[in-house]
């Protein structure tokens, strides 16, 4: 019944009128962008109408997402807070898990260990994890790289009965590395195990060192794989990704081929997967419990250069580069109770993209 549901929703994301939704067209590119201290509550804001935006249909944009269990919803143009609001008691320092939107915060913790030398993507993840770590046999164990992990081609079973459990018996055959894409969670924990193990840190001190601390999210942090912050954190991070990996004069992450490859489609299988990035304008798209491979792009709706961090019971961080725009909603279930992409994408971009006049 899951899964019924899930296709049911994912449909309706292709059911719209398709769009240019911003293929095509050159990147916003501001004098500058703007990146709020480090530390207190300043962060700098501007209008709708100095965006070219219409006030009315934002707001309008905001009332719906208000009706759908929304708790915190931010939009950022040039890092600057165009408009943010809350509800449910919720305030700018609520804190939330985000569910599996921060499996792209650990595509990119992934990328900066990449680029100190701790990991190597393409290496084999028992080096990090030592053998024996699923239940199958070494050869087959051996296939699996740290970039399966990242791109959800481990080839290990997804229909256990937990796909969250990462104890060896729990991490069974289905087939080769490399040769089928599934959304397994399993897989995707032990890549925060990859990256402790290979940094000698629990992986919140790792992450609070290269990434928290950094661009002014002190109080985000991790618990059994789930990663807990505010709507402003988020909105943080979305800056940084946005910014390429750049957070004001501190490149983070300065390899940009790694960059291009994340937000890019990772394998031949799920055009819409990057490295744990959700990415829209694409031909077709997989979604998570179904083998089926959907025509059309994730949402019609929202610019076909978008990409997105996706959690269940949407938890959404939207990158779009055309737009120079991130848009974070923090809540719960929107009415389609699904681990990534939802309808709910293709109905606050349908408010959105009125507002937002492109």
């Amino acid at each position: 019944m899951r899964i019924i549901i899930l296709i049911a929703g994912i449909l309706s994301l292709t059911a719209c009128k398709k769009n240019n939704g911003g293929a095509g067209v050159d990147p916003i590119v501001p004098t500058s962008y703007y990146y709020p201290p480090l530390t207190g509550d300043v962060w700098d804001t501007k209008t709708a109408a100095s965006a070219g935006w219409d006030e009315t249909l934002l707001q309008a944009a905001f009332d719906f997402a208000g009706t759908k269990n929304t708790y915190g919803l931010i939009v950022l143009q040039h890092g600057k807070i165009v408009k943010e609001q809350y509800w449910n008691g919720w305030t700018k320092d609520s804190r939330y898990y985000i569910a599996s939107a921060g499996k792209s915060v650990v595509a990119f913790i992934a990328g900066m260990a990449q680029q100190d030398g701790i990991i190597n993507i393409n290496n084999k993840v028992s080096q990090y994890l030592g053998t024996g770590w699923t239940s199958l046999p070494l050869a087959k164990e051996n296939l699996i790289t740290v970039k399966n992990q990242l791109t959800m081609t481990t080839g290990l079973d997804d229909g256990v009965a937990d796909p969250d459990c990462t104890t060896a018996a729990c991490l069974t055959y289905k087939a080769d590395a490399g040769t089928r894409w599934a959304y397994h969670n399993a897989p995707y924990h032990l890549l925060q195990n990859v990256l402790s193990n290979a940094s000698g840190k629990t992986f919140n001190q790792y992450s609070k060192e290269k990434l928290f601390d950094k661009i002014g999210m002190p109080g985000a942090f991790w618990l059994n794989y789930i990663m807990y912050c505010t709507t402003r954190e988020a909105a943080r991070f979305g800056s940084l990704i946005l910014s390429k990996g750049k957070w004001d004069a501190n490149t983070l992450l300065s390899d940009q081929a790694y960059y291009t490859s994340m937000i890019n489609t990772s394998q031949n299988f799920n055009q819409s997967y990057g490295y744990l990035w959700w990415l829209n304008g694409k031909n077709s798209f997989m979604a998570p419990g179904t083998q089926i491979v959907f025509p059309g792009s994730l949402s019609s709706n929202a610019p076909a250069d978008m990409f997105s961090a996706l959690g269940k019971d949407d938890k959404k961080i939207y990158i779009v580069p055309s737009l120079d725009v991130v848009v974070v909603r923090l809540g719960d279930n929107a009415g389609t109770s699904t681990l990534g992409p939802s309808s709910f994408d293709n109905e606050i971009w349908g408010k959105l993209k009125l507002a937002m006049k492109y």
